[in-house]
């Protein structure tokens, strides 16, 4: 019996021309409902953005308003919190499910609601079987099939991996889908990096004639150092809201518990940033250099004081460099 072996390096070929492609145009670039704001939240992972997100989505649905999360991260993870630590199906392994079953995707295979809130995850494609940035894409391709601009919300929130940097996590700002965008950052070099490559981004396409702007920084698990203040500064954008780097905020974001909640002790941090996120106009922020990231702090901790010594022939070579004679003419003094 003859095997039917995979050709692996077709397979590579095909995966590396895929990485490099630019998005398609026909990504939906439709206007949106008027009075629909839609933002776009940015921020390192990990960083805490599903944890905000979910909190102030709830908040926004206790103030009246008509609110849809979506998870635009391939871990799927920005409405664990929402459904109490249950999974949501995603857009994209559902939509491949029912197009092998010959069935079209409905609205009630791929959101949910809880809380007054409308929630949905766009997903990503299994560990080294494709491209995530081609996946949220996709996954939007799908929800403008689904009717998404004539749907009726108040605010769409869309949480986005900051970390990188390809087109489709750059879509919201490359194809002015969001109106503006809002970071999520901490008082460390990384995250602020991530925010900062943010506005990077935003400047890079307001030359470009874009319209999406920075409303502004939610400063999580803040221990009062102050860089991440600075940072704002620095670029010239609001702090939103800075939630304390606080235990019971801890054990109840791991428990799967809402604290953006009337009910709650954090109710009122979470109303203001509601009303904030609300009335923030998008701002032309102004992106640092990495040598001004650094000044933001102490030089000991970043290696902001370290001289680059550049490497030489013979230190590539070690045991195998040799000297070669120099064929440059030297003339004595006359």
């Amino acid at each position: 019996m003859t095997l039917d072996i995979p050709n692996l390096k077709d397979f590579d070929k095909r995966l590396r021309e895929e990485a490099h492609e630019e998005p398609t145009l026909e990504v939906p670039q439709s206007e949106p409902t008027k009075h629909t704001q839609i933002i776009a939240i940015y921020g390192k992972g990990g960083i805490g953005k599903s944890f905000t997100l979910a909190n102030l989505s709830c908040m926004m649905a206790e103030m009246g308003k008509r609110v849809l999360l979506i998870g635009c991260d391939p871990k799927s993870d920005t409405t664990s919190l929402l459904f109490a630590g249950k999974a949501c199906p995603t857009i994209i392994e559902t939509s491949t499910r029912k197009k092998l079953a010959g069935e079209e995707v409905a609205i009630g295979d791929v959101c949910y609601k809880r809380n007054g809130v409308f929630a949905m995850e766009l997903g990503g494609p299994e560990v080294g079987r494709g491209c995530g940035g081609r996946g949220i894409i996709h996954g939007f391709e799908l929800l403008e099939k689904l009717g998404f601009h004539d749907w009726d919300f108040d605010y769409v929130l869309l949480d986005f991996l900051g970390d990188v940097v390809c087109g489709g996590f750059g879509l919201p700002i490359a194809r002015d889908m969001a109106q503006k965008v809002i970071l999520v950052g901490s008082n460390d070099l990384q995250s602020l990096y991530v925010a900062n490559n943010v506005c990077s981004a935003v400047e890079y396409f307001r030359k470009m004639g874009g319209n999406v702007g920075v409303a502004g920084l939610v400063i999580n698990k803040d221990d009062g150092t102050g860089e991440a203040q600075a940072f704002a500064d620095a670029v010239k954008i609001p702090v939103l809201a800075t939630i304390p780097a606080d235990d019971d905020l801890r054990k109840k974001s791991a428990n799967y518990q809402i604290v953006g909640t009337e009910k709650s002790q954090w109710g009122p941090l979470f109303a203001g940033l509601a009303e904030a996120v609300g009335v923030a106009p998008p701002i032309r922020p102004e992106p640092l250099t990495q040598d001004g990231l650094l000044a933001l702090f102490d030089s000991k901790d970043t290696g902001g004081d370290v001289v680059l010594v550049p490497a030489t022939d013979a230190d590539m070579r070690g045991k195998n460099a040799v000297v070669v004679a120099s064929l440059e003419v030297v003339y004595d003094d006359a």
